[in-house]
C-alpha cells in the first residue's frame, strides 16, 4: 500500500485518534485537524510526535480547503460533528457544523479533485428510525431510513447531499454507518453512560444500569478505526455501494455487564430491565464485509479486557 497523506477531521478526538492511529499504523501520514488542538488522546495512543495537527473550523469552508491544499493530503477521513446531545441542545450550531461542515469537505474534494482521491465520511446508525420500525432480524442498507434525534437527520441529510455530489460531480466517497463506540478515552456522546458499565467496575466502584434485556451492538473503536480506513482505501472497483453498516458485537446490556462480571469477578453491578433504548443496533453489515474487507477484531472479552486494563495501568492498579 503506497504512502498517502490522510487528512482527519475531528482528528484529535475519540474516534479521530484512533483512526488517525490506525493510518500511522499502516505507513500513512495523517493531518489531524480538528477545532480542538489538546492532544490528550493522541499523547496517550503514543502516536502525537508524529502527528500533524492543524487547528481549523470544519464550518469555515476556506479554511477546510486550505487545510487540504497546503497539507497535500490526498485522503479525507470526515469525523467531525456534533453529537446526538450537543446537537439537541444548539439545534442551529449541529447544522453548521454537521451538514455545513460535511459540505465544505465534499467542496474542497470536488474542488482539488486532481488532488483527492477519495472522501470517507462518519454517517452513523441514528439515521434508521427506532426499532420497532422493522421486522427483520438484521437491518440491512436498503431497509427505512426515518431519524429521530436531530443529529441523525443531519446525517441523513449528508447521505443525500453525498450521493448528489458522486452522481452530479463524480465525487468518490465511501460513508460509515456505526453505532456504539467504546474504548479508553470516550468523553462524550449520547451513549457515553454505557462506558460505565466497565469503567466503574475496572476501578472498583459499583454501578447500576437499566436497559438489561435491551440489545446494544458493542463496537470497539479500534474496529471502528480500521473500517474507517479500508472505507477510504478500498479499489472504487470493488464498491457495490457507497454507504456501509458496520457493527462490533450484539449483545444486551445484561450480557456486557456479565462479560465484565467474569473479567473483574468482584465487580459490583446492578442490571434492571427498565426502560427502552431508542436505538436500532441490530445492523446486516455484510456488504462491508464483502466489499470493504471489514471484521470485528475484538469481541466482547477481548475488547472489555483491553479497555479495563488500561482504565487499571492510568489508575495505578494491577491488569487483570
Amino acid at each position: 500500500m503506497s504512502d498517502e497523506t490522510v487528512l482527519v477531521t475531528g482528528g484529535t478526538g475519540f474516534i479521530g485518534s484512533y483512526v488517525v492511529q490506525d493510518l500511522l499504523e499502516q505507513g500513512h501520514d495523517a493531518v489531524a485537524y480538528d477545532l480542538s488542538t489538546d492532544t490528550s488522546i493522541l499523547e496517550e495512543l503514543g502516536v502525537a510526535e508524529e502527528t500533524e495537527v492543524w487547528r481549523g473550523d470544519v464550518s469555515d469552508p476556506t479554511d477546510v480547503i486550505r487545510a487540504v491544499k497546503e497539507t497535500g493530503s490526498t485522503r479525507i477521513i470526515h469525523l467531525a460533528a456534533l453529537l446526538t446531545t450537543t446537537a439537541r441542545e444548539q439545534p442551529r450550531l449541529a447544522a453548521k457544523v454537521n451538514i455545513l461542515g460535511t459540505n465544505n469537505v465534499f467542496e474542497a474534494a470536488r474542488t482539488l479533485d486532481d488532488q483527492v482521491e477519495r472522501v470517507a465520511w462518519a454517517s452513523s446508525a441514528a439515521v434508521y428510525a427506532p426499532p420497532k420500525n422493522y421486522d427483520a432480524e438484521w437491518v440491512d442498507e436498503t431497509e427505512l431510513v426515518y431519524p429521530d434525534t436531530l443529529y441523525g437527520a443531519n446525517k441523513e441529510y449528508n447521505e443525500h447531499q453525498a450521493r448528489v455530489y458522486h452522481e452530479d460531480y463524480g465525487l468518490d466517497h465511501v460513508g460509515l454507518r456505526p453505532t456504539v463506540a467504546y474504548g479508553p478515552y470516550r468523553e462524550t456522546g449520547g451513549s457515553a453512560f454505557l462506558a460505565n458499565i466497565i469503567e466503574k467496575p475496572a476501578l472498583g466502584e459499583s454501578y447500576s444500569v437499566e436497559y438489561g434485556d435491551q440489545y446494544v451492538d458493542w463496537q470497539h473503536v479500534e474496529d471502528i478505526a480500521q473500517a474507517f480506513r479500508k472505507a477510504a482505501f478500498v479499489p472504487e472497483a470493488d464498491l457495490t455501494q457507497r454507504i456501509y453498516n458496520v457493527r462490533g458485537v450484539l449483545a444486551t446490556v445484561r450480557e456486557a455487564a456479565e462479560t465484565v462480571e467474569s473479567i473483574v469477578p468482584d465487580a459490583d453491578i446492578e442490571v434492571s430491565d427498565e426502560g427502552e433504548l431508542p436505538w436500532t443496533q441490530n445492523l446486516d453489515m455484510t456488504k462491508a464485509q464483502e466489499d470493504l474487507g471489514y471484521d470485528v477484531e475484538y469481541d466482547l472479552e477481548s475488547g472489555f479486557r483491553k479497555y479495563i486494563n488500561v482504565l487499571r495501568e492510568d489508575a495505578g492498579l494491577d491488569p487483570v
